[in-house]
């Protein structure tokens, strides 16, 4: 990570923005700040076109140097960094899931969206089973059966009280075939610039919440009342959403691991992982890495590999 970047600096660059600042947590604040004027750095050494945001409704639209303009990223898929990524995002973006809401611009056109990220880690694997179950394989040795497909922004069901009854959803997921005939899966967080808020989780679904957890025997006694409203809520509700997928009547699902990607500078996450691996009693199905481990483990092409080092690690 480079040092702090100035004011004047970021301005310039049209990537000071307040919200990049996380209050108490200043080599946070640094490492937003240096991934967005990152970002920047690589849509002008590109030569593609800065892209605008509206703060709020009835502001005018301000400059933002890490968003490209949204009609030239939809018309060219410039934040996609191979013809099979972008084809990845194409093909996802080309249907809704039931009760699904999408972020088509951030999709697109903002250069720090986690699921753009998720498409361009995994989006050549999507397009290459075989690769993929290489790459499964070395990231998680213990992994059983072999990948079958590569999905993005997908939930086994959204409000769908025979699994979580929630919205959360995975930025990408690997169904691998066991040779027992049955189904497991891998389900994957992406985070690349985010810090964790507390979030708080409905009541009136908490019931089933719970009922998952405490069926599951991968949580410490007692630790279901620690989600309530806390930072770690959004990891626990797509943990139990993996989770009701391996208790689901179907019986489709009997293997299953959820996994938490991060950069390493996003030291946020990194202490949040740490802090949820110590309220599981098995922390059987549930896994982190970092992006720079996943890519020097050499398992995607070495040119997929520079072009996302140099597009997401200042």
């Amino acid at each position: 990570m480079p040092g702090a970047l100035s004011k004047k600096k970021l301005e310039a660059a049209y990537c000071w923005l307040q919200h990049d600042e996380v209050p108490g947590l200043p080599e946070m604040t640094e490492f937003r700040r240096a991934v967005r004027y990152h970002a920047a750095m690589w849509r002008e050494a590109n030569g593609f076109p800065i892209g605008t945001h509206r703060v709020r409704p009835g502001t005018p639209e301000r400059l933002i140097g890490s968003q490209l303009d949204h009609e030239f990223a939809r018309e060219t898929g410039a934040t996609f960094l191979s013809a099979k990524a972008l084809a990845a995002a194409r093909g996802r973006t080309a249907f809704s899931e039931p009760h699904q809401i999408f972020d088509h611009k951030s999709f697109w056109a903002d250069l720090l969206a986690s699921p753009a990220l998720a498409v361009n880690l995994f989006g050549d694997l999507a397009a290459d089973l075989d690769r993929a179950d290489r790459a499964v394989h070395n990231w998680w040795p213990d992994t059983p059966g072999r990948v079958t497909e590569v999905r993005f922004a997908h939930s086994p069901g959204r409000l769908d009280p025979s699994y979580s009854n929630s919205l959360r959803w995975f930025d990408a997921f690997f169904v691998l075939t066991l040779a027992d005939g049955s189904d497991g899966a891998i389900a994957v967080d992406v985070n690349y610039r985010e810090a964790l808020q507390r979030v708080g989780v409905k009541p009136t679904h908490m019931h089933r919440f719970v009922e998952v957890h405490d069926r599951s025997g991968a949580f410490a006694p007692g630790s279901a009342q620690r989600f309530g409203k806390s930072r770690l809520s959004l990891a626990w509700l797509e943990h139990i959403l993996l989770l009701s997928m391996l208790q689901h009547e179907s019986g489709r699902w009997t293997w299953g691991r959820y996994v938490v990607v991060h950069p390493e500078g996003n030291t946020d996450v990194a202490h949040a992982v740490d802090d949820y691996r110590e309220l599981l009693a098995d922390d059987a199905t549930f896994a982190s890495a970092t992006v720079e481990k996943l890519l020097s483990a050499k398992v995607l092409a070495p040119k997929t590999t520079a072009a996302l080092r140099r597009r997401y690690l200042p």
